[in-house]
């Protein structure tokens, strides 16, 4: 049911954008006027982990929400760095925001550190976690999986326009060669 006026915050990485993620979008938008999408982990990028930057990540969810004829009007994404104390995270995150009355979150310790703020948590669902999950994306495009179909057709073809597949297969070599290394000395 549609809340008139209230607007949201939804926190996560993005490494990539998937369809779990306009999933979750999409349910929030029904129950939100509004919807702050908040690119976390802003600063981290061309890691195994977080591999797209943080501009990279605003340009997919866009081209996402665009592809499924989602209102940007209702939408904003904000990018926030991790400040690396979680005590005061939550501040730092309110002071960066527009004002937000309800956060959605499947992360068990952001959930923690916002309710301990007394800011009201939702869980949204999750449209087939095994699967649609950006580890698994990840992994299936180091070994050359079909990641692709596990994004919009638009955002796949931004990912391998960037070169974002083949830029984490190098990462994923690149940290097995300095693995190697490090367990010969």
């Amino acid at each position: 049911m549609l809340r008139k006026g209230r607007r949201a915050v939804f926190i996560g990485r993005f490494q990539p954008f998937h369809l779990g993620h306009l999933d979750a979008v999409k349910q929030i938008l029904q129950e939100n006027s509004e919807l702050i999408i908040v690119v976390g982990s802003a600063q981290y990028s061309y890691t195994l982990d977080n591999p797209f930057t943080a501009g990279e990540r605003i340009e997919m969810i866009k081209i996402g929400l665009e592809a499924a004829g989602i209102d940007l009007r209702r939408i904003m994404i904000i990018p926030i760095p991790d400040i690396g104390e979680h005590s005061i995270w939550v501040a730092r995150l309110k002071s960066m925001l527009p004002q937000f009355d309800v956060a959605y979150t499947n992360n068990q310790f952001v959930r923690l550190l916002l309710e301990e703020q007394n800011i009201t948590v939702i869980e949204p669902r999750l449209l087939n976690r095994e699967e649609l999950n950006a580890t698994n994306i990840r992994n299936l495009m180091i070994s050359n999986g079909n990641w692709q179909s596990l994004l919009q057709p638009e955002v796949a073809r931004y990912i391998e326009n960037i070169g974002g597949d083949e830029r984490i297969r190098r990462i994923a070599s690149s940290d097995q060669k300095q693995q190697a290394r490090f367990a010969a000395l």
